[in-house]
């Protein structure tokens, strides 16, 4: 599913409503008075109602006759939705979340890596390039986190896969929360080195060390969402 762009008076409404079920104030199975939420997000019916839209399309909310609309089961999510990732990070994720996360990209990436040794293109070199060196150059978090999520995406594209490639809306996501966790972090180590040896096994055309590389960032990743984890218990 396409991310939502969450722009405008119906895309804040979304959110504000979102927020409400990733905080914990309404959950699984918590009714949704739209009286209420009207009068207090201050906006039209029509606005809430195009709102509930979205979050039913995201399993988020169903409304039943005579039951009203109600939080649906976090079995029923779509987890694989950006936005859904991208709020769960919001309301702080659980360590169950975060592994889940790591996981997913421990099954994708490595291969991707070594498709994209074989398949990449001069210009899909180039970008890869050009996204490590605004992460060797980045001078805050945020544009560490970009230049991070620029560089993987760059490699999901040089994998030549077309449904690999719509990876990208759930990496990204999960990759740019993960990020701002780690990158805000004031300890943090310095991504370059592990990216710098990806990258070096793909312009090498090299496969199964680029797999490997890959294979190696991860591993660092989530030993760096470990030690964070356990030092904000």
């Amino acid at each position: 599913m396409a991310e939502y762009s969450g722009r405008g008076l119906h895309g804040q409404t979304v959110e504000a409503i979102a927020a409400m079920i990733f905080s914990g104030e309404y959950g699984e199975g918590d009714s949704l008075d739209v009286t209420i939420l009207q009068d207090r997000l201050g906006v039209s019916s029509t606005a809430l109602r195009e709102a509930m839209k979205v979050l039913t399309a995201k399993g988020l909310i169903a409304a039943r006759p005579k039951l009203g609309t109600r939080v649906r089961p976090r079995s029923d999510w779509n987890l694989l939705d950006g936005d859904v990732i991208r709020w769960k990070f919001a309301g702080s994720p659980d360590h169950g979340f975060l592994r889940d996360l790591h996981e997913l990209r421990a099954i994708v990436e490595p291969p991707v890596a070594g498709l994209a040794a074989l398949r990449r293109t001069p210009e899909q070199l180039v970008a890869l390039k050009t996204a490590l060196d605004r992460m060797a150059g980045a001078v805050d978090p945020a544009a560490t986190v970009e230049a991070d999520l620029e560089f993987h995406r760059a490699l999901l594209a040089a994998g030549g896969n077309e449904l690999l490639v719509r990876m990208e809306v759930v990496m990204g996501a999960g990759l740019a929360g993960r990020d701002r966790l780690v990158h805000g972090s004031h300890d943090s180590d310095d991504p370059v080195p592990s990216h710098l040896a990806v990258l070096d096994a793909v312009a090498a055309g090299e496969a199964d060390a680029a797999e490997a590389a890959m294979r190696e960032l991860l591993a660092k990743a989530w030993s760096d969402v470990e030690r964070l984890y356990q030092e904000r218990k």
